[in-house]
C-alpha cells in the first residue's frame, strides 16, 4: 500500500500564493498519472490539475493560468503551485496518484487551503 502525504496548505489572503507538496512513502511504478482535487463544504470533489509521467498536463478552466502542476519522478513528488487565490479556491485539496488505465488509486488525507478576502 502506498501512502500519499500532502503539505503545504494553510491561510492566505486573496491575491496570494501557496505551494502544495505530495509525497508517496515509496516508490511507486513509474507510469503514472499524478493529480490534485479538491473538495469545498458542501460540493462534490472537482478535479484541479493533472499530469502524466510523461509530462503532459490538463487544468480544470477555473485553475488555468493561475495552478502549475509539477511533479519530480525521481523523489517520487507532485507539487501545485497556486497563485493569485481567489476565496472560491478555499477547499481541501488532496493529492492523487493512478496507474496505467487506472488500475490502482491512491489519495493523499488531503490539506485545508483557505483563502480570506
Amino acid at each position: 500500500q502506498v501512502q500519499l502525504v500532502e503539505s503545504g496548505g494553510g491561510l492566505v489572503q486573496a491575491g496570494g500564493s501557496l505551494r502544495l507538496s505530495c509525497a508517496a512513502s515509496r516508490s511507486i511504478f513509474s507510469i503514472n498519472t499524478k493529480g490534485w482535487y479538491r473538495q469545498a463544504p458542501g460540493k462534490q470533489r472537482e478535479l484541479v490539475a493533472t499530469v502524466t509521467s510523461g509530462g503532459i498536463t490538463n487544468y480544470a478552466d477555473s485553475v488555468k493560468g493561475r495552478f502549475t502542476i509539477s511533479r519530480d519522478n525521481a523523489k517520487n513528488m507532485a507539487y501545485l503551485q497556486m497563485s493569485s487565490l481567489k476565496p472560491e479556491d478555499t477547499a481541501v485539496y488532496y493529492c492523487n496518484v493512478r496507474g496505467p488505465g487506472n488500475t490502482w488509486n491512491y489519495w493523499g488525507q488531503g490539506t485545508q487551503v483557505t483563502v480570506s478576502s
